[in-house]
C-alpha cells in the first residue's frame, strides 16, 4: 500500500497548505492555533444548540399553533403543504398534528444544515479558501439567529442559518487537521479537545439560551444565541494569524489538476461506504432534541425544592458528560495504543453506535414502569444520556479526525462536507421517525430506536476487516 506516500505527495504539491504556521508556540502540547478554533466553535455551538433546545417546544407550543389560527409566517403554507405532500408518499396521509409536522420540520432543519456543508467544501476548495468561509458562514448565521426573534421571519431565518452552516461547518473542523503534519499522533486528540469546545458551548446553551426563552420570552433566547455566534466570530477574527493557511486548490496547481490514484479512489469510497451506515446513528441520536426533549417536558418531574427547573436543562447533559468523559477516554485509549490494544477507528465507531443503541434499553424501562402519560425520576434521561454520550464519543470525533486522515489532501474540505452529509440523511430521518412517537406505544418506539442502533453497530464491526485490507491501517 502507498496510501500515506501519496496523500503525502498530494499535500505538498498545494500551494499554501503546510502543515501549520511556522513556528508557532504551543500550549499543553498543541499548536495555538487549536485554541482559537476551540473557543470559536465553542460559541458557534452555543448558538446552534441553544436555538436547536428551543426549536420544537416553540413549535409544538406557540408558532404553528398561532400560524393555524391566522398570524403571519413567511412561508408556513408552503411548507405545511411540502411536508404533509413528502410524508403522503410513505404513506402517512393523515393531517398531520401539531407534534408531527413540529418533527418534520425539526428533522428538514437540523438535516439541512448537514447538507450544505458538501458544497461549503467544494467553495472553500476551489474559491474562497477555508478562512473566507468561515467568515461568510459565521456571519449568514448570526443573521438567522437575530431574524429568529422575529416570528414572522421564522423560515427565512431557517434558510440562512442553514447557508452559513453550509460554509462554516466543514472549514473550521478542516483547519484543526491542517494544523498538523501528515502522521502527526497528535490529531486525534487536537479533535477530541475541539469536540470538548464543541460541547462546552452545547451545555451552556440550553440553560441561557433554553431558560431565557422558557421564562422570559422565546425572542430572548433566540437573540442570545446571535450573540454568542458573534462572539464567536470576533475570537475567530483576533486569532487568525495564528490559524493554518488556506488549503485552496486552485485551478492553475498541477495537484488540483492531478487524476486520482487507485489507493485515493478506494480512501473516498470507504468513506463515503463509512459515511452511509453513520446516517442511522444520527437518525437515533438527535432524537435528545426532538422526541426526548418531548418526554422531558412531558413525562419528567422537574421541581426541586419548589423551583421549577425548565424543561430544556435537560439538553445540558450529553455536553456535560462529553466534557466530563472526553479527557478520560483520550487516556484510555493511550493506554491502550501503549499496549496494541487500541481499536481500529471503524471499530470504534461500531461500538458507538452499539452504545447508542443499549441506551434507549433504559427508556423501554422508563415507558414500562412510568407509562405514557405519567411522569417520573429525571434519572431515566440521566443514565440513557450518559451511556448516550459514550457512544458518542466513540464515533463522531473519531470520525472527524477519520477523514483528515484519508481524504486526499486537496480535497480535504469538500469530503469534511461529504461526511456530514450522512448528519444531512441522519437528522431528516430523526424527524421522519420522530413523528412515530405519538403513532405507536413508547416502549414501541424505543425498542426501535434500540434496534436501529444495535444493527449499524454491526454493520461496522463487520465492515471492519474489508475497509483496512483495502485501504490501509489507518481506518
Amino acid at each position: 500500500m502507498t496510501s500515506a506516500n501519496d496523500a503525502v505527495a498530494a499535500h505538498e504539491e498545494l500551494p499554501g497548505n503546510p502543515s501549520a504556521p511556522s513556528g508557532q508556540a504551543e500550549w499543553f502540547g498543541h499548536p495555538k492555533g487549536l485554541y482559537v478554533l476551540f473557543f470559536t466553535e465553542m460559541w458557534e455551538r452555543f448558538s446552534y444548540y441553544g436555538m436547536r433546545a428551543l426549536l420544537v417546544l416553540y413549535m409544538t407550543k406557540y408558532l404553528i399553533i398561532e400560524a393555524d389560527k391566522g398570524m403571519t409566517v413567511f412561508g408556513y403554507d408552503y411548507v405545511r403543504v411540502f411536508v404533509q405532500w413528502f410524508v403522503g408518499l410513505f404513506g402517512m396521509h393523515q393531517a398531520l398534528s401539531v407534534q408531527a409536522l413540529s418533527s418534520q420540520i425539526y428533522g428538514l432543519y437540523t438535516g439541512l444544515v448537514y447538507f450544505t456543508p458538501f458544497f461549503g467544501g467544494i467553495l472553500a476548495d476551489r474559491v474562497f479558501g477555508q478562512r473566507k468561509s468561515v467568515y461568510i458562514g459565521g456571519t449568514l448565521m448570526a443573521v438567522g439567529h437575530f431574524l429568529m426573534a422575529v416570528k414572522s421571519m421564522f423560515f427565512p431565518a431557517l434558510l440562512f442559518l442553514i447557508l452559513g452552516n453550509g460554509c462554516f461547518k466543514p472549514n473550521i473542523s478542516t483547519q484543526v487537521g491542517l494544523l498538523y503534519p501528515e502522521g502527526d499522533h497528535r490529531r486525534d486528540s487536537a479533535f477530541t479537545l475541539f469536540y470538548m469546545g464543541i460541547n462546552l458551548g452545547a451545555f451552556f446553551s440550553p440553560l441561557v439560551c433554553g431558560t431565557l426563552g422558557q421564562k422570559v420570552g422565546w425572542d430572548w433566547g433566540f437573540g442570545a444565541a446571535g450573540v454568542g455566534m458573534v462572539l464567536g466570530l470576533i475570537i475567530y477574527h483576533f486569532g487568525k494569524r495564528l490559524l493554518p493557511p488556506d488549503c485552496l486548490a486552485r485551478k492553475t496547481s498541477a495537484a488540483a489538476e492531478q487524476a486520482l490514484t487507485a489507493t485515493e479512489w478506494k480512501a473516498i469510497g470507504a468513506l463515503v461506504f463509512l459515511a452511509v451506515v453513520n446516517i442511522v446513528f444520527w437518525a437515533v441520536y438527535e432524537q435528545q432534541g426532538n422526541t426526548l426533549q418531548l418526554w422531558a417536558d412531558q413525562n419528567t418531574r422537574w421541581s426541586f425544592f419548589g423551583f421549577n427547573v425548565p424543561s430544556t436543562w435537560f439538553q445540558s447533559f450529553n455536553p456535560l458528560f462529553i466534557f466530563i468523559f472526553a479527557p478520560f477516554m483520550d487516556k484510555f485509549w493511550g493506554w491502550q495504543d501503549k499496549r496494541g490494544r487500541e481499536p481500529s477507528s471503524v471499530t470504534k465507531m461500531g461500538i458507538g453506535c452499539a452504545l447508542l443503541g443499549a441506551a434507549f434499553i433504559i427508556m423501554i424501562a422508563a415507558s414500562k414502569f412510568i407509562g405514557a402519560k405519567g411522569q417520573g425520576s429525571l434519572l431515566w434521561l440521566v443514565a440513557t444520556t450518559w451511556v448516550l454520550t459514550m457512544g458518542e464519543l466513540y464515533l463522531s470525533p473519531i470520525g472527524l479526525s477519520l477523514v483528515t486522515k484519508v481524504a486526499p489532501a486537496r480535497m480535504v474540505s469538500m469530503l469534511m462536507g461529504m461526511w456530514f452529509l450522512s448528519s444531512f440523511f441522519g437528522n431528516y430521518l430523526s424527524g421522519f421517525i420522530g413523528g412515530f412517537y405519538d403513532l405507536m406505544g413508547k416502549d414501541a418506539f424505543f425498542t426501535m430506536l434500540t434496534g436501529l442502533g444495535v444493527g449499524a453497530g454491526l454493520i461496522f464491526f463487520a465492515a471492519n476487516k474489508p475497509l483496512r485490507r483495502a485501504i490501509g491501517h489507518e481506518i
